[in-house]
């Protein structure tokens, strides 16, 4: 469908799919013809426009081969979704449902997000928009929280996921539809602001909202960091865990950080982590898996991880760097590594889930026993701590704790 005779044309790519019967958490293409109405140059923002509407597709490649084709033109892209987001369990990876999806053909009848993600990431910076509008299963959205929704650097995303709605209860897409109605009066104001409105207008409060315009970040410098400034000291078996300093990371003046912090402070713990993530990449492709600027950054959501109040994939992420930095022959008394092995001891210990502690565990006192720290007793107390656990009821009968005031975790030592 063309609109317009300028060379400048834009591409928008529709995507609406769910799937059907008691899989359907949101109904998708509802906001379809809404959309249809809206002026095609005011969905591609240019004056010439091609729009490309997938309603419900079934088959994942399929619809890769019509992204891969809309990816592979040089004028603006901009890709409006809306759907459901599923966790394959195997992997570990976010997935698109589809028509046909099913919780047992999942991998093979949804559409792996990056999939999405490796084809935007090949465009030209600063060509590329991406609006969303997703629910998440439970599995799903619990990742989310913690790992955010990643698609890459020069990319525009504007957007919301909601959580899992109540049992037998479809969510529209109200989000988008809110779009489409501004857009339908006449208006059409800048995509910041029209995020801001239609969050206002649909909610929910508990949604991830996506709104960041990674085109406006700047690229870090190689960082040189220098060693960090030692923990306050407590009693040995309660390692410190303070948020890493701006004046490690190297980077510009214009540093990313802070807006990353904000974000998680202000408890848009998916924007900062997506963020993170993406900068993190973008130091795996310019300096290599193993280099310093990948590290830091695999630092710095180990410390977002902490804020979003997921102990467990924080001291996962931190004993990650710890063993990237030995990786790197860095020594076991080197004050980087010590630091990190000393703050996953201390997300450890923060734990309230016994099962995840346990898990956790025996590789923090592997871990331990090769960076000992410079705390007199730290590997026993993990040690100890960990054979406590082993004897400790099951969870259903375990009485609930809750941590001091003082930071002690809730378990006994």
């Amino acid at each position: 469908m063309i609109n317009g005779e300028d060379t400048a044309s834009g591409t928008a790519l529709l995507l609406a799919a769910a799937p059907p019967g008691k899989s359907r958490l949101i109904d998708a293409t509802s906001v379809l013809p809404t959309l249809a109405a809206v002026p095609p140059s005011i969905l591609t923002r240019t004056t010439a426009a091609t729009i490309v509407e997938l309603a419900d597709p079934t088959d994942p490649q399929t619809v890769l081969t019509h992204i891969r084709a809309a990816a592979a033109t040089s004028g603006p892209l901009t890709l409006y979704l809306t759907g459901q987001l599923h966790l394959d369990h195997k992997q570990r990876l976010i997935h698109l449902a589809l028509a046909r999806t099913t919780p047992a053909t999942l991998r093979y009848t949804a559409l792996p997000w990056h999939w999405l993600a490796g084809e935007l990431k090949l465009r030209r910076p600063d060509t590329t928009t991406v609006v969303t509008d997703l629910v998440a299963a439970p599995d799903a959205w619990q990742q989310l929280r913690t790992e955010g929704l990643v698609l890459g650097h020069g990319i525009r995303v504007y957007g919301r996921i909601t959580p899992p709605p109540p049992r037998h209860r479809i969510v529209e897409p109200a989000y988008l539809r809110a779009f489409a109605t501004t857009w339908r009066s006449g208006a059409n104001p800048p995509l910041a602001q029209l995020h801001e409105q239609a969050v206002i207008q649909t909610g929910p409060a508990d949604a991830l909202l996506l709104a960041f315009d990674h085109t406006a970040l700047p690229v870090p410098a190689a960082p040189t960091v220098p060693a960090p400034s030692r923990p306050h000291e407590e009693p040995a078996s309660v390692p410190t865990a303070p948020a890493p300093n701006a004046e490690n990371t190297g980077v510009s003046e214009e540093d990313p950080l802070p807006a990353i912090f904000a974000a998680a402070h202000a408890g848009r713990h998916s924007e900062a982590v997506s963020l993170a993530a993406m900068w993190e990449g973008w130091a795996l492709r310019t300096y290599g898996a193993g280099s310093v600027q990948a590290i830091h950054w695999l630092e710095v959501r180990a410390d977002l991880a902490r804020l979003a109040g997921d102990p467990a994939r924080s001291c996962e992420l931190w004993m990650a760097a710890a063993d990237a930095r030995l990786a790197r022959q860095q020594a076991p008394d080197d004050p980087a590594v010590e630091s990190a092995v000393d703050r996953a001891h201390h997300q450890w210990l923060e734990l309230r889930d016994q099962v995840r502690a346990r898990e956790l565990g025996p590789p923090l006192v592997s871990l331990r026993r090769h960076v000992p720290g410079r705390r007199f007793g730290a590997v026993e107390a993990v040690q100890r701590r960990l054979e406590l656990l082993h004897t400790m009821p099951p969870p259903d009968r375990a009485v609930a704790r809750h941590p001091e005031a003082d930071g002690q975790a809730s378990f006994p030592r």
